[in-house]
């Protein structure tokens, strides 16, 4: 028999970390599974390092979904730590207050002013930051950014909250980081830019400009840890293993890495002492997760869901995904960036070939596959550009630009696997009235190739269309493995 989760109730030596004081000192946005299993963890592990006032004030973007039975449970949940040797939990408690910030935005924009929060960190994913594709600046077309940029409006989007309350707290001055966890290059840099270019199309005042610029750090940072969704399967384990009825448990593998650049204006926890990696080589070891991890993910997810996979395990389980996915690792990843110092190729890949084929984590490919014509901006054009420029065709990255159209926006005659509709793709309607009307798969390809959803630069290589075409003719007529053959054959 289980008892109700709750402070009270929680389990002794179940903790992972230590309990937060009351007191809070991190406002955070995006109440997801991957916040909960990491930023969150390595908070409650600081704290039991070292102390300090670190709780967590969270906020979901707009659904209840989190935070209902995390208020229920007194803020408190489970980590369910899944690995190919069996599974184990322990207990989180380190939000002191949740909320939604679609129904309470200006709660977000106090506590963001609020001198006592010194660190506002956000798990958004890519959609949240609101930027152009093409550009990758501030969409200021975008409805919601417009209607946020509105004089006396209430803000609706991530950036409009948090430009907000940067506006608001240069009254009193305090130092604060803006801390993206999410998975984009140069996280920081980009979240600067977003916030300044709004602040600067809002009509913010020189003072508060002055104040984010000299007073508001914005560290980059790399995050790492593949955390699925929660099923009833993972409440009924922690059932089993904590004798405790949690309603909001967090699967996640025992992996996690977090490197940051030690810029945080307002102080932080002792995260040194819970695990993460203070480096000056972000951005090398954001390549490393950008492409070698995340680029790699999307094209087991693509591959997997066009034939038939539901879950990582079982498209890295097919032959021809491992094998297109380490060919673009060795051919198409790895020669783009140089690695942080003391790096070693061989057993990175050795060490993601284990959580790939992880069957406890039951990482769904379709999940994976969501939002790609945000999270391909970040794994593909730059690294397509680096060997087209050099006079060399990225087959692998070619592959991917096929296999996710082929699944989101699939040429006029062809059906995906069902596994397909489950994908979130906010473009996809975008993508649809785009290839209204093509009459070729040539027509299909360079309608999307031109029509905004990648940045010019990639838009211009007609080379790399011409590849994009032939691969998507390929899985067409002859089926994806077919495809993968053709891109093996390349080398």
């Amino acid at each position: 028999m289980t008892q109700p989760l709750g402070r009270s109730s929680a389990v002794a030596g179940s903790l992972i970390g230590a309990s937060a004081p009351d007191r809070t000192g991190i406002v955070h946005l995006g109440l997801g599974n991957f916040h909960r299993a990491h930023g969150a963890v390595y908070t409650a592990q600081a704290m039991a390092a070292a102390g300090g006032d670190w709780g967590i004030r969270g906020f979901a973007h707009s659904s209840d979904r989190v935070v209902a039975p995390m208020r229920a449970q007194d803020n408190v949940y489970s980590i369910l730590q899944l690995t190919e040797g069996g599974t184990r939990a322990g207990l989180v408690d380190v939000h002191r207050d949740t909320g939604v910030a679609a129904h309470d935005p200006e709660a977000v924009v106090a506590a963001i002013a609020d001198p006592a929060h010194r660190i506002v960190s956000l798990t958004v994913s890519e959609v949240g930051y609101t930027r152009d594709p093409a550009t990758g600046r501030l969409a200021l077309d975008h409805p919601d950014v417009a209607a946020d940029l509105a004089g006396g409006a209430t803000p609706r989007t991530a950036m409009g909250m948090i430009a907000r309350g940067l506006e608001r707290r240069a009254v009193s001055g305090e130092p604060l980081a803006v801390v993206s966890c999410d998975n984009l290059q140069s996280n920081g840099d980009v979240t600067r830019a977003v916030i300044e270019e709004f602040l600067g199309a809002a009509g913010a005042s020189d003072d508060v400009l002055s104040f984010v610029s000299s007073s508001v750090s914005f560290p980059n940072g790399m995050v790492d840890r593949i955390v699925p969704k929660t099923t009833d399967e993972h409440s009924r384990r922690v059932a089993d293993l904590l004798g405790v009825t949690d309603r909001c448990p967090v699967p996640a593998e025992d992996f996690s890495m977090w490197v940051l650049e030690d810029d945080f204006a307002g102080g932080r926890p002792a995260w040194d002492l819970a695990g993460v990696t203070f480096s000056t080589e972000i951005e090398a070891y954001e390549m490393v997760k950008l492409r070698l991890l995340n680029g790699s993910h999307s094209l087991i997810a693509y591959l997997g869901i066009l034939c038939g996979a539901p879950t990582i395990d079982t498209a890295w389980g097919q032959d021809f995904v491992r094998e297109a996915v380490l060919g673009g690792i060795a051919h198409d990843y790895l020669p783009t960036f140089t690695p942080p110092t003391g790096f070693d190729p061989d057993a990175y890949v050795s060490e993601l070939d284990a959580r790939w084929r992880n069957p406890l984590i039951g990482h769904a490919t379709t999940q994976v596959g969501s939002d790609g014509s945000v999270k391909l901006l970040q794994r593909i054009p730059d690294a397509a550009l680096f060997h087209l420029r050099k006079g060399r065709m990225p087959h692998h990255l070619a592959l991917c630009t096929a296999a996710w159209l082929a699944c989101v926006a699939p040429p006029a005659g062809f059906t995906p696997d069902p596994l397909s509709a489950r994908i979130a793709e906010p473009a996809r309607e975008r993508l649809a009235a785009a290839v209204d009307g093509a009459v070729t798969t040539g027509d299909h390809v360079h309608r999307v190739m031109a029509g905004g959803f990648f940045p010019e630069a990639l838009a211009e290589r007609d080379d790399f269309t011409a590849r994009v075409v032939e691969l998507l003719t390929t899985i067409t007529r002859d089926g994806v493995r077919a495809a993968a053959a053709d891109v093996a054959a390349s080398h």
